[in-house]
């Protein structure tokens, strides 16, 4: 496994297990981690062993986001029929997709702000796996799908529970406030295609497992769902897909959520009031 990532001013990286060095060490042409996005999805993207660099180790590294900008952020919701039944839903027969602002990211380690009271009580954060758009690209089929991601990170997902269950056409709102989405702090390139089925994602809180389930129980897998909505509209690099959770945590100042994605990685933040 490869990683893409960013440290906390800015500067790209090019990991694996060992550490990282900086992109243009290996790339001199290439000046951000959007840049090699193209060339992750297309299997070129190189090693930190043809590095000009030394690697730096993960721990001396402090990271920002890995993308100063991500695209388009594509929620699913009740992509798991486990997390369905626990909110009284049945699973839908196509992916339930949502769009979430730019404004509602926020850096790895977050913290996560909790709007005021008067806003919304009861926030609910999720684990999950995303996948991260490669190759601009249009009416993708399923068999082709690994051609056009450059990758995948873990991401936490937060709702505002009880601003969506007063009126399902609340989604929208509930889903955008500031600091609502967790990214991992790198991007995972797989050598050769992830057996996505057999992977876990997990929501922990406070240390402890809160839900977990395979991806491949998923009712629309990540292929498919990029596949779907490469129909709806022109995916581009950076663009990015959170897949839907197995099981959500209710969370109040003081606490700490995490999102553990097998094979990917982990993101964890704390949970502050604004």
């Amino acid at each position: 496994m490869r990683y893409l990532a960013r440290t906390a001013t800015g500067d790209p990286l090019l990991g694996d297990d060992e550490g990282y060095v900086p992109l243009d060490a290996v790339h001199p042409d290439l000046d951000a981690v959007r840049d090699a996005l193209p060339r992750a999805a297309a299997g070129t993207l190189g090693s930190p062993d043809d590095a000009t660099a030394t690697r730096t180790s993960e721990s001396s590294l402090a990271f920002g986001a890995p993308l100063a900008a991500f695209g388009k952020l594509w929620g699913i919701g009740l992509n798991y029929v486990e997390h369905a039944g626990e909110l009284d839903e049945d699973g839908p027969e196509e992916p339930a997709s949502f769009l979430k602002p730019q404004s509602a990211l926020t850096a790895p380690g977050g913290p996560i702000r909790l709007p005021p009271p008067s806003e919304t009580e009861r926030v609910t954060a999720e684990g999950e796996l995303g996948v991260v758009v490669g190759r601009t690209c249009r009416n993708v089929s399923e068999a082709d799908v690994d051609d056009v991601v450059a990758g995948y990170l873990p991401l936490i997902d937060m709702t505002a529970e009880d601003v969506l269950r007063r009126n399902p056409r609340f989604l929208t709102r509930a889903k955008s406030y500031d600091t609502f989405l967790v990214p991992g702090r790198a991007i995972a390139v797989p050598d050769e295609p992830l057996k996505l089925d057999s992977l876990t994602v997990e929501t922990r809180y406070n240390g402890e497992q809160r839900a977990a389930n395979r991806v491949g129980n998923m009712l629309f897998s990540p292929r498919e769902v990029v596949a779907f909505h490469s129909r709806v509209a022109t995916l581009r690099p950076g663009d990015l897909f959170s897949t839907g959770t197995p099981g959500a945590a209710h969370i109040d100042p003081g606490d700490t959520v995490e999102a553990v994605v097998e094979s990917v990685g982990s993101v964890a933040a704390p949970v502050v009031r604004e």
